[in-house]
């Protein structure tokens, strides 16, 4: 059986992490995506944190990952030859994805209602920090910004030094997850109906999204979620982070069971009137908190580990990267897979790097790399040439500037 998307076009116009990993989900399972860049310097995601093992590439790793499979189109979109290659682009496509900033596409020509007289039931994917409308439509956004501006800084850090964002860029994966959710039911939608859909994607909206078991306690009971450290939301001195004597662990224990097999294993005393429950441990916090953490710093990991995992309480050490890449789980889940790289000034076709692959399983035709990232402007050629373009006309507009300098 073929991939789910395969015989599917996407126009992508976007770039850095939401649009570009939103996309890749589609060209894992077979979609032919064409990353429409600008030809000076591509996707800005090439150049941010590159390392010098693929300087010749143009592209970093981090773009790499979200990159695989896709074919690269490197266009001036403001050169007055470009509009009628793009017009026949979109002619062929079933997709267009773009992240601009709110009113920027409409600027260049592409708005939703000129693609749509182009492709009728094109499904059209916009993705920005605050939306296409409203009073901070338009207004640029990172995923830091969101963080802040979501109320996820607010419950994220340490009362002592104040709000932390996340260490890695949880709103623009968790977007590019929503965006290719709702393009997935605009799909079936159109197989269905025949209609092509518009959809207006914002970072904001997901955060809020992510934030909403919290939120709603808010809004409906007036909670009020301040900076915990490592805590867990219900505060439960049973649900934080640990020191033993060579590292740290992290245990959930939200349940009455929980909380009862944790002091065992601690082999505190249970008579103790503040481990009598969940309740009463929550009642002394602090001091219930300095118990379990002196008793775990007298011990090393692997004491703990089996302990906990013997008594079946929620629990994992903090990790490195190394730590993490070692473990045998993900070895058997087949989430590290092996990607081609393109060819290079000083390297053959026929290396491979290893990158994060698609996060789930099935069991038949499942998420594949298609094939390596591309090189800025790698398919000029053959796009065109599937556009109907001769390679006269492909050497003309190179010759204009089309294509760039």
């Amino acid at each position: 059986m073929p991939h789910a998307f395969a015989g599917l076009r996407i126009l992508d116009f976007s770039q850095v992490l939401a649009g570009p990993a939103c996309t890749n989900f589609f060209a894992m399972q077979g979609a032919d995506v064409i990353k429409v860049e600008n030809p000076v310097a591509g996707d800005q995601f090439r150049g941010l944190m590159k390392t010098d093992k693929f300087d010749d590439y143009g592209m970093s790793p981090g773009f790499m990952s979200l990159n695989t499979g896709k074919r690269s189109l490197a266009i001036d979109l403001k050169h007055p030859q470009a509009k009628a290659i793009i017009h026949r682009l979109i002619e062929s496509s079933d997709i267009l994805v773009e992240n601009f900033r709110a009113g920027v596409i409409e600027t260049l020509g592409y708005s939703y209602d000129a693609v749509r007289a182009i492709k009728p039931d094109i499904i059209y994917c916009s993705v920005s920090g605050y939306g296409q409308e409203g009073p901070k439509a338009g207004a640029p956004a990172y995923d830091g910004a969101i963080q802040a501006a979501s109320g996820m800084m607010s419950v994220t850090g340490h009362p002592e030094t104040g709000p932390t964002r996340t260490g890695y860029t949880v709103v623009d994966m968790s977007t590019a997850v929503t965006a290719a959710f709702a393009i997935s039911a605009a799909l079936h939608r159109r197989r269905d109906a025949g209609l092509g859909q518009r959809l207006d994607v914002a970072m904001m909206d997901t955060a809020m999204w992510m934030m909403s078991p919290l939120m709603s306690s808010h809004i409906v009971g007036g909670e009020e979620f301040k900076l915990n450290g490592n805590n867990s939301p219900v505060m439960t001195p049973t649900s934080n982070v640990f020191p033993a004597s060579d590292g740290y662990l992290q245990i959930t224990g939200l349940t009455e069971q929980h909380a009862a097999a944790i002091v065992e294993v601690l082999e505190l005393d249970a008579s103790d009137s503040r481990l009598q429950s969940t309740q009463t441990m929550r009642d002394n916090h602090d001091e219930v908190r300095d118990m379990f953490a002196a008793a775990m710093r007298e011990r090393p990991l692997t004491h703990w580990l089996e302990r906990l995992s013997a008594a079946k309480v929620p629990h994992a050490p903090i990790r490195d990267y190394q730590g993490v890449l070692a473990d045998p789980q993900l070895a058997h889940r087949g989430i590290l897979v092996d990607a081609p790289v393109p060819a290079s000034a000083t390297a053959a076709t026929g290396e491979n790097v290893q990158l994060i692959g698609a996060a789930y399983v099935a069991d038949q035709d499942g998420p594949a790399v298609t094939g390596p990232a591309p090189v800025l402007g790698e398919h000029i050629n053959a796009v065109l040439a599937e556009a109907g373009y001769s390679p006269a006309e492909v050497a003309a507009f190179r010759e204009a500037g089309v294509f760039g300098a």
